[in-house]
Formats: structure tokens, C-alpha cells, sequence
């Protein structure tokens, strides 16, 4: 089967160390009754022939009870070939997982549900998806993909003593929609184990995963852990392997990506009575969204060429944010820009456009732009809904980490920014805020906060950025002077790349009097701070399989 269409069906095969880990860990008797919710080309199925045959004898010498579903014939029927030739017994069914809801009980589900982000699980699929979790009282919000309401209809599926054993996205462990999950596996099970990797260990898949190990019927209020390198190092589990979390329903599990005790600090240093959040200092928004920004944001060039006036632009910071890697953003900055003939315009005629703006909106049609999503459901399709102008720029997708940016400029931002509006009795902290945002416990912050994406990205959304934990207003009213005199510095620092070093410049300015954060518990942080780092990076450069 072609890459492309395994990523629309959310089918990524798994490599066979770990569908056999997982079966050896979930099946423990012949007589076990086995369901794989989405068998593919029967990794899995394979692996739990092979654990059955090294379990003891059952006293009728039954072969081990294998069932699965399958969605694809091609995929179901590839399924039964190569079960066939490894002589592997089992009943695999053509259809919608969601469709099987029998009387029949299972003792251990096992297997790597669909990955379908929640845009093109949609639908019929979903509806029936969202109905089968309802049935169990957890109620999934319309941004869950395709596996969350996997793992609730396996869950069902078990007796109550059974296992489950799942490759998950780590979504599980962070996001906001799987909060639901994280909930009912807690509610259901005894005994939760998670297994989380440092490499991707997906063939072509960037999404990092971890592996779920469900068993006995709950409630619990801990989960274990243990961080792999690879699946390399799955052999290597012992019974003592495991790292034991207390947890709470409300919270992200994000601490099972985490060194041991690490997460526990970072709560106390973030309630330090020194740090706010962002929520604290402002709003949070998008920037605008034009709906084509090959269209809408022009060029100087091409600005002169099209003969538009200036009424009828708006001046913008360029798309995208590799030109914001200073603590400002000034008028100047701008012009340079401008002149260097980056994008720095919005056409945004009136409502009667000059001659010259109705040609470029004639040439704009004839290209069909007025069909986008977002140009076809505004009237005039031309006149863009444009966002208030911005104190503080933020970028929310950056390798090392997100920048706050005064906006001196006082130009207009698009949507591959966020924009901060201060309430007006911080106005005076401007300048000041981006500044003192380069500071450890700030860059651990955005680690913990943010997801980490292809490519090594991490990147925030709006409400986790309300979170990013930023000095207070009375600690920067308190350090001003000694930040600007360090401002140039600082610039220069991180211009050269040396972000920990212009951090460690922060840092003795904010904490040298703070007894909660100095000295060990500040070395603490910044080791937080890099090994998350290092984890994220490592993800991106690293090849695995999945």
C-alpha cells in the first residue's frame, strides 16, 4: 500500500519489536481471548501467534483465540495471506471497528489504532465513534482524532480483569482533548503502564508515540513509566524498570516525558510569587487571516507596479517569523525590510476600490482566489477582516523557542504570529517584557507547555501560551534598570545563537535574591530545560520506524 494512502487511513505499520513486546505483555494464556481493533498487514496478529505458541499447553490444547477487525479488503486480505504462510489461525472481519459491539468479552486487545487527525475523522465514522464513547459516559470534544474513541471501544470490548497494550500518539499524555481518555483509563483500569521514547520509532511518521499498558479493573490515581532511547531497548524492561507517578484526572501526563522529580520543581518554581503568566499580562490572539497570503501581502514592487495608493494598504510584518529575532521590532527594522522588498504590505482596499485595486481584484478572481474557504464566505471576498495591532508579537512555531517582540512598529501581524494586547496599566512594559522573558524558568516553560512537531518544532497554541510563565509585573518594575543596561548585551547574545548564555544573563538579574530559585534549583532548571530540548531535537534528527 502507497505512503500517501496509509497516512489517509491513518495506517502506520509497526515495527516488530514492539507489536511483539506488547503481545507478550498482554497474552498469558492459550486460552486467552485476543481482539486487534485494526489489524493492517497482521504485525500484530503475527506476534501474538508466536507469544501463544510459547505459552504452556492449555488442557485441551486449543489454539490461542485470535480476532481482528479490518476496515481495508486489500489490507484484510494481505492480513490472511501472510497468517496463512506463518500457519497463524484467526478470524479477521471486514468493517468499522465501531460496528462490533457483540456480547463477547475479551481478555487482552491489542494493536495500533488509526492515527486520522480530527479535519478528516469526520462524518458518519465519527459520529458512530463519539456514540460508542458516550455509551461509557466519556464525551469527546470535536478536535479528537481517530484513536482516542479507539482506545474507549477496546476498553469496552475487555473483560474486567483484561489488558490492554496500544501504540498511541503522545497526544495522550498532553493535549486538552485526550483529557476525557486520560480520565476514563484511570476510571477503568488498575494498573497503567507507559512506555515513552526518545527517537521516533515510526518509518516516515515525525508523530512521537508511546506505548499504553492497561490491565485489571480500576480506579487508580498512579501510572508508571519508562523512558526508552528506542524499541531497541524494550528487552531491557524489569519489573524494577518502572518509575511510579501520583496523578490527577484534571492534569496532562506530562510528566511521564520527564526526568524523575523534575516536574514537581517546576510546579513550585512557577508559583514562585515572581512569575505571572501570560494570561496575567494581556490577550492572547491570532493574527489575520487572509485566507491567501501569496494574494494579499504584496511587496513594495509590487505595490508600485499595480499602482495601488496607500490608503489602500496596510503596512504588516512580513508572513512567517525568521525576521523577528530581536527583543524589537521598530519602525526601522520595517523600512529595511520594506526595502529588501519583503512582504510587508496587506491589500486592503475600501469599499469602493480605486480603478487600480479593481484590476488587481479582477486578476485575483481570475485566479480563483474568491474560492478559498476563507475569501468565499466573506462579502466582498477581497476585504479582509483585519485583527487589532499587536504590543507583543509572538512566535508560536520555533525550534529553540517562542519569542515575545515589542511591537515598535505598531504594524498589523497575520496568523503565523500571535499577537498580545497589555492591559493598559502594563503599557509601560513593553520594551521591558520581551526581555525578561529570556530567562530560564520562561524557556522550560514553553518545553512543558508546548507540543513538539515535525522536524523538531515546538510549538504553542493560544491558551497554552496564556500559560508561558513569565516574571511578574512587580519583579521587572523592580529590575528595569538593570535590564536595560543589559539589553544590548542580551540582543547581541541571542543574535549569535547563544540563548543560554543571554538566559544565564536573565537569570542573575531576576533570581540573584530569590532563595527558591538559585544556585542548584536554577541548575535544576536549565538541566530540565535542555534535556526536553535535546528530547525534541533528537526526535528530529534521529530516523526510526514505527
Amino acid at each position: 500500500m502507497e505512503l500517501a494512502e496509509r497516512k489517509a487511513r491513518g495506517a502506520f505499520y509497526t515495527p516488530p519489536a514492539i507489536a511483539q513486546y506488547l503481545c507478550d505483555w498482554a497474552i498469558r494464556s492459550r486460552l486467552d481471548r485476543v481482539l486487534e481493533p485494526s489489524c493492517g498487514d497482521a504485525e500484530f496478529l503475527l506476534a501474538a501467534g508466536r507469544s501463544g505458541a510459547r505459552l504452556p499447553a492449555s488442557l485441551f490444547n486449543v489454539p490461542l483465540s485470535l480476532t481482528a477487525v479490518e476496515l481495508n479488503p486489500d489490507a484484510a486480505a494481505l492480513a490472511s495471506k501472510r497468517l496463512a504462510n506463518a500457519g497463524v489461525s484467526a478470524t479477521i472481519k471486514v468493517g468499522d471497528f465501531f460496528d462490533l459491539e457483540s456480547d463477547e468479552r475479551y481478555d487482552a486487545v491489542i494493536g495500533n489504532p488509526p492515527y486520522i487527525r480530527y479535519q478528516q475523522f469526520s462524518g458518519a465514522a465519527r459520529a458512530k465513534a463519539l456514540r460508542s464513547a458516550l455509551t461509557v459516559g466519556v464525551s469527546l470534544n470535536g478536535l479528537a482524532s481517530s484513536w482516542a474513541a479507539f482506545v474507549i471501544h477496546s476498553a469496552k470490548l475487555l473483560v474486567p480483569s483484561g489488558r490492554l497494550a496500544l501504540v498511541l500518539p503522545a497526544e495522550l499524555l498532553t493535549v486538552k482533548y485526550a483529557a476525557p481518555v486520560r480520565d476514563y483509563l484511570l476510571r477503568r483500569f488498575a494498573r497503567i503502564q507507559m512506555i515513552t521514547f526518545e527517537e521516533r520509532v515510526f518509518a516516515g511518521v515525525q508523530e512521537e508515540v508511546v506505548l499504553l499498558l492497561a490491565e485489571g479493573a480500576g480506579p487508580t490515581t498512579k501510572f508508571e513509566v519508562f523512558p526508552a532511547t528506542s524499541d531497541a531497548c524494550l528487552s531491557a524492561i524489569t519489573s524494577t524498570s518502572w518509575r511510579r507517578l501520583e496523578i490527577s484526572s484534571t492534569e496532562r501526563w506530562f510528566a511521564a516525558l520527564m526526568p524523575s522529580g523534575f516536574l514537581a520543581s517546576y510546579g513550585e518554581f512557577n508559583n514562585d510569587s515572581d512569575f505571572s503568566t501570560l494570561a496575567g499580562w494581556g490577550t492572547t490572539y491570532l493574527g489575520t487571516v487572509t485566507g491567501n497570503n501569496d494574494y494579499f501581502a504584496l511587496r513594495a514592487s509590487e505595490v508600485d507596479s499595480l499602482g495601488l495608493k496607500e490608503e489602500e494598504l496596510r503596512k504588516i510584518s512580513p508572513p512567517g517569523s525568521k525576521h523577528l529575532r530581536s527583543t524589537t521590532f521598530s519602525e526601522k527594522a520595517w523600512a529595511q525590510l520594506a526595502r529588501a522588498d519583503a512582504k510587508c504590505f496587506l491589500f486592503y482596499p475600501s469599499a469602493r476600490p480605486s480603478a487600480a485595486a479593481a484590476k488587481y481584484i479582477k486578476s485575483g478572481e481570475l485566479q480563483k482566489v474568491q474560492d478559498g474557504y476563507k475569501c468565499s464566505v466573506r462579502d466582498p471576498w477581497w476585504r479582509v477582516p483585519l485583527v487589532e495591532t499587536a504590543d507583543l508579537f509572538l512566535t508560536y512555531m520555533d525550534a529553540e523557542r517562542p519569542r515575545l517582540v515589542h511591537n515598535m512598529s505598531s504594524v498589523y501581524h497575520l496568523n503565523s504570529l500571535y499577537g498580545v494586547r497589555l492591559k493598559s496599566h502594563y503599557w509601560a512594559f513593553k520594551k521591558l517584557i520581551p526581555l525578561a522573558s529570556i530567562n530560564s524558568l520562561t524557556t522550560l516553560g514553553a518545553e512543558i507547555i508546548g507540543r513538539s512537531y515535525g522536524g523538531g518544532i515546538l510549538k504553542l497554541e493560544p491558551r497554552e501560551a496564556d500559560n508561558l510563565p513569565i516574571p511578574s509585573p512587580d519583579l521587572i518594575r523592580s529590575r528595569s534598570t538593570q535590564l536595560e543596561s543589559v539589553s544590548p548585551q542580551v540582543a547581541r547574545l541571542v543574535a549569535q545563537g547563544k540563548l543560554m548564555a543571554a538566559c544565564a544573563v536573565v537569570d542573575s538579574i531576576l533570581f540573584h535574591d530569590n532563595p527558591r530559585i538559585n544556585g542548584q534549583r536554577l541548575t535544576q532548571i536549565r538541566q530540565t530545560r535542555e534535556f526536553l530540548r535535546g528530547r525534541r531535537r533528537i526526535r528530529a534528527t534521529k530516523h526510526g520506524k514505527s
